[in-house]
């Protein structure tokens, strides 16, 4: 099974590659995560150069159904993160 990137993990790297203490790199990937939330909150799109977008999306109200039991259920109108990754992202990971 493929090991999980976690935050404490991003924090390592951040600290190893820019010369940071481990505070200093959880600061960064913090204000970093922050910032892009807020953006995504705003309506607004965030636009990562070779990763990919985020932004959000507004999903009306519709009936579903339980596909274990067929009983019908009515789903809330909701506003969902999605993510398109970018060509480069999608080619680098086809790759392997």
């Amino acid at each position: 099974m493929a090991e999980t990137l976690t935050r404490a993990h991003l924090i390592d790297v951040i600290g190893r590659e820019l010369g940071l203490s481990r505070t200093d790199g959880a600061q960064l990937l913090e204000s970093m995560l922050e910032h892009i939330v807020l953006t995504l909150e705003s309506g607004k799109i965030v636009k990562l150069a070779r990763f990919g977008n985020f932004a959000i999306r507004d999903k009306a109200p519709r009936v579903g159904r339980n596909p274990k039991t067929g009983v019908e259920a009515n789903i809330c109108a909701r506003r969902v993160v999605t993510f398109k990754p970018s060509q480069m992202l999608r080619a680098r990971v086809e790759r392997g």
